[in-house]
């Protein structure tokens, strides 16, 4: 197993925790740029409009629910082996606006045998101005009420990833009755308690909200990689994007739905391209061995698979593009 060194981890802190670490200007989840209207982020206007997509895989019914999307400023460090113009072109090519780098926030819901399980639990409206319609909105209008939830599965420790768990100013806990599993290698690196003075101060808001919730919350289970974390679903490592990132296989007899978490960023940039390392990934060689490990084996297996911030649909059956690979999304 790669050995993850607290090093490699801090590295990656300095960069993504000014984003997903807070406390940091939350004004880089913000852009002028949103008052030029339009969507820029291609995705279909009648499901920007609606909110969710559903599809099904076996008897499994999938739900990608839109909580919102972050107009990330360029930086011509955001991609550390391409150039800014490289990133421009590439989101040009995806049918993105390039003014910025449109980051969107998509959410899986499955329910199957009779339980509601959710993947990750949206910003929680509390980072970026234009995210945080999960539960203001789209949550109900795609027919699931919070307290429906029966099992929340995490992929990783990121703030647009976890806040959703959490009350913006008191911490409490949003969903008290729902098992929450959470990777073991992720909660095992993010809740070491020197951690928060080994971190640039930039990264250290997430850190310490993380130190002060989760591991106090009864109703919060780590699992094991390569485990079934509850009944019908088993756990993938996908080390890199951070020290656990954890992916899902949720099964249906021959049918499978891979549920990626941040394998990629938008199909537009390391999907297309995914011998591109951003700032975001920890680790980023193994962020992108894993990449493509994961990838190969969906072309492989003829799976679906989801992206956190892949929008919506979010899901698709994965095809060999060139150097590269292309989503090919459900129907709808």
């Amino acid at each position: 197993m790669h050995n993850i060194t607290r090093r490699s981890f801090i590295i990656s802190a300095v960069t993504a925790g000014a984003a997903f670490g807070l406390k940091g200007p939350l004004e880089i989840f913000g852009s002028a740029a949103h008052a030029q209207g339009g969507n820029p982020l291609g995705v279909p206007q009648a499901l920007a409009e609606q909110g969710f997509a559903k599809f099904k895989v076996g008897s499994i019914e999938v739900i990608q629910v839109y909580d919102g999307h972050w107009e990330k400023a360029h930086d011509p460090n955001f991609v550390r082996n391409a150039s800014l113009d490289d990133t421009k072109a590439a989101l040009k090519k995806g049918g993105l606006t390039d003014a910025f780098v449109p980051v969107p926030f998509t959410i899986t819901v499955v329910r199957m045998g009779g339980r509601t399980i959710m993947f990750d639990s949206s910003t929680g409206g509390q980072l970026a101005p234009t995210a945080g319609r999960l539960v203001a909105k789209n949550l109900a209008a795609a027919g699931v009420q919070p307290s429906d939830i029966s099992t929340i599965v995490v992929t990783h420790y990121h703030a647009d990833h976890i806040w959703g768990l959490m009350a913006k100013e008191t911490n409490a806990q949003l969903y008290p009755n729902a098992e929450i599993i959470v990777p073991e290698a992720e909660h095992k690196h993010w809740t070491a308690p020197e951690l928060v003075e080994k971190v640039p101060e930039g990264a250290r808001g997430n850190v310490r909200r993380i130190q002060a919730t989760l591991p106090s919350w009864k109703n919060l289970k780590s699992a094991a990689p390569g485990t079934e974390v509850t009944s019908g679903v088993r756990s993938i490592a996908t080390y890199g994007h951070t020290p656990g990132h954890t992916s899902y296989v949720v099964s249906s007899g021959s049918d499978s739905l891979i549920v990626g978490g941040d394998v990629t960023n938008i199909q537009a940039l390391n999907l297309a391209n995914p011998g591109w390392h951003l700032v975001f990934d920890a680790i980023p060689a193994l962020a992108e061995e894993n990449r493509r490990k994961i990838f190969d084996q969906v072309i492989a297996d003829k799976s679906i698979i989801t992206g956190y911030h892949w929008g919506l649909p979010g899901a698709g059956t994965i095809q060999k593009d060139g150097s590269g690979y292309a989503l090919v999304p459900v129907s709808v």
